[in-house]
């Protein structure tokens, strides 16, 4: 039987969101799982870009992933029943943790890759979190256990200090045979084995003298754990009859499902030790999507509930899009899991946020850049979908939607922004559609267009030269980047009052128009308020409007300093008009002069825009940031301890000229720990030099 027509089942299914800190290894675990199940031959290596998950052109091009990958696969455990499992990789850079947060949304387990070597980092940390926001059960793999400093047990260690106050228990489930290059297998802790691994594959041993003690301590430990959440299991356990190893496996998957145990593992994915086991204990441990039913929400603002969606291959077919591209061959190529319902042929549904219909038409499995045919796809699997046309990364699709969308994550904070210019004829008409094409595939990308820039902003420096890479290589779009010019505005000093005069007679009919005006500075944020003050029609009430069109036009044209004026309060208080050369124009015309000269006269305020920002960082660099801060010409309003206890909270007012780099710079004094958010926050008056 081929893949193409083999049965799936919503119960054997499994979509685990391969997750960690950049460099742990996710991209060559997949690689090795893939030919473990015999769906690669032959191993990719990432520095030479062959593996099978990072294909992008950027991807390879920088030796690491950038974007979110999909790769199924196939696994009989021993003694059990075929699985479809779904691999998600994604990047462990903070740049592209949106990636990591759209696999994490449609995962039903999060493997945890922490390296053997380096042990618990920021991205462990991040992916951590994530995991928790979302309720996600989550299994830790100690990966490179082949290499040089290796150490299991000290990041056992800090797996522990990791978990510690979430409510979850480690439990180690393998321990290695030799470490570094000496590794040759593993300890199997539930069952008292061990697993042997050679040039010809791997079989079962007995547990190696030289462990034994250590595995048999490590056994009673976990057996105890386990059936601490059991009561029948613990009464039978504390009357001496441990459960044997396959109850103590059924314990502990609902104990995963519940988030109540974190089980530990153990691979070289170089040399193939612990890849079998790995992919045994994910279909054995990981809940399948029947056991998750999604969440959707129905409604809007305070009328917002949510609903749950259960993953019945028989029920109403609903889709999720987690992803989508554009691919050289196909073209507009979506990511969707299967919410609801089953897929044979073709299906037309509808989308919930824009009510567009779309025809699902024959999808297909993934394998990274591969495109593998299927006759039916169920409640549960992700597969890919062509050309849905109006359904970015985000929409759910249902034949009756009503109302509904997934329920997300919070998006990270775009932090990082450049100006973009078009670098070719023809690139600035294009300019708008790549970029509206670039959001819609991912929705941690923002465009602004502020005082006439095209500013992009991403998750970091890298997140933004990808976008800009992309857009020229698929979308024919080729623009450079610029630093943002900050939007400066400026006001008026202190309240003056002027004459605007226009007076021409060159033949004919002249143009004549006398205003005069009281400017006074307002409040920031108030903008302009016009005020009539004429008595006795000395203007008269057809040129009232005109007279504010002109203080308009001022202040769009700039002070002295030539930004945009705000905050004023103009008043008219008199005039003249000629009764044939007087026209709206001309007093237009006079009044924008008044306007310019009563900033010339009261003198020009220069106002910056200010932005609060809210940072998280460890306790111990606390000082670090609020100088840095400071240093910024910031002013630091709060601090408060994280909600885990873990990190502290900076709040502040810093002038958004002072936060250019400042992301990058953050990450560098956490040592890639701290995050940001900010928030505009209205314009002070300038303590800096500015034009």
């Amino acid at each position: 039987m081929s893949e193409a027509t083999m049965p799936v089942r919503t119960d054997r299914v499994r979509n685990v969101a391969l997750v960690g800190h950049a460099g742990s290894g996710t991209t060559t675990l997949a690689e090795a799982m893939l030919v473990a199940s015999g769906a690669r031959t032959r191993a990719g290596r990432v520095e030479d870009g062959t593996t099978v998950c990072d294909h992008d052109a950027e991807e390879i091009a920088r030796g690491s992933s950038v974007t979110l990958a999909v790769a199924d696969l196939a696994w009989t455990p021993p003694g059990g029943e075929p699985h479809h499992v779904t691999l998600l990789d994604t990047p462990g850079s903070p740049d592209f943790a949106g990636a990591a947060d759209a696999a994490l949304a449609v995962a039903d387990l999060a493997l945890l890759a922490v390296s053997a070597v380096d042990g618990v980092q920021p991205g462990t940390l991040a992916a951590w979190r994530r995991a928790a926001e979302l309720d996600l059960p989550v299994i830790a793999v100690i990966t490179k256990e082949d290499k040089q400093r290796a150490d299991f047990h000290t990041v056992l260690v800090q797996l522990r200090e990791l978990a510690a106050g979430s409510g979850m228990a480690v439990v180690p489930l393998e321990l290695p045979l030799g470490e570094e290059s000496a590794l040759h297998g593993l300890a199997d802790v539930l069952t008292d084995t061990g697993v042997e691994y050679d040039g010809a594959g791997h079989h079962t041993v007995a547990v190696p003298a030289d462990v034994e003690q250590e595995e048999r301590a490590l056994h009673e430990e976990v057996a105890e754990e386990i059936v601490s959440h059991d009561d029948a299991q613990l009464e039978r356990y504390l009357d001496g009859d441990e459960p044997a190893a396959a109850e103590l496996e059924a314990t502990l998957r609902r104990e995963v499902a519940a988030r109540e145990a974190l089980p530990v593992l153990l691979v070289s994915a170089q040399t193939g030790v612990g890849v079998a086991e790995l992919l045994a204990y994910v279909c054995e441990l990981a809940p399948s999507p029947a056991d998750r039913p999604a969440r959707v929400v129905l409604g809007r603002g305070e009328d917002a509930v949510l609903q749950e969606v259960v993953a019945d291959p028989d029920g109403e077919l609903v889709l999720q899009v987690f992803r989508t591209l554009t691919d050289p061959f196909v073209g507009l190529v979506s990511f969707v899991k299967v919410l609801s319902g089953s897929v044979r042929g073709s299906a037309h549904l509808v989308n919930a946020a824009t009510g567009a219909t779309e025809r699902v038409h024959a999808p297909f499995r993934l394998r990274g850049a591969e495109h593998l045919p299927t006759d039916a796809v169920v409640a549960g699997q992700i597969v890919g979908v062509a050309k849905l046309t109006d359904s970015p990364t985000g929409s759910l699709l249902a034949a009756n939607p009503g109302t509904a969308r997934p329920l997300l994550p919070t998006p990270p904070t775009p932090g990082y922004a450049v100006a973009l210019v078009p670098e070719r004829p023809g690139d600035e008409e294009r300019l708008p559609t790549a970029l509206a094409r670039l959001v819609a595939a991912d929705p941690t990308l923002v465009v602004d267009r502020p005082d006439g820039q095209t500013v992009l902003r991403g998750l970091g420096d890298q997140h933004v030269a990808v976008a800009v890479e992309r857009m020229a290589r698929l979308l024919g779009v080729q623009v450079r980047t610029e630093p943002v010019q900050v939007a400066y505005t400026e006001t008026i000093a202190r309240e003056v009052e002027v004459e605007g005069r226009l007076k021409k007679q060159s033949g004919g009919h002249g143009q004549f128009a006398v205003v005069q005006l009281r400017v006074s500075p307002l409040a920031r944020g108030e903008g302009l308020r016009f005020v009539d003050r004429v008595v006795g029609g000395s203007v008269p009430r057809q040129f009232i409007p005109a007279v504010e069109r002109g203080v308009q036009d001022a202040m769009a044209g700039g002070g002295p300093r030539g930004h945009r004026v705000v905050d004023l309060q103009v008043e008219l208080l008199d005039g003249k008009a000629h009764s044939v050369d007087s026209s709206e124009m001309a007093f237009r015309t006079a009044a924008a002069s008044g306007v310019r000269a009563a900033l010339e006269q009261g003198g020009s305020v220069l106002l910056e825009p200010m932005v609060a920002l809210t940072v998280r960082a460890p306790l111990d660099v606390q000082g670090d940031v609020m100088g840095d801060i400071a240093a910024r010409r910031g002013q630091v309003t709060g601090t408060s301890m994280s909600e885990d206890g873990g990190d502290v909270v900076v709040t502040a007012r810093v002038p958004a000229s002072e936060l250019d780099r400042y992301l990058l710079d953050l990450r560098a004094m956490t040592h890639g720990r701290g995050e940001m958010v900010t928030e505009p926050a209205g314009y002070e008056v300038s303590t800096a030099q500015a034009g």
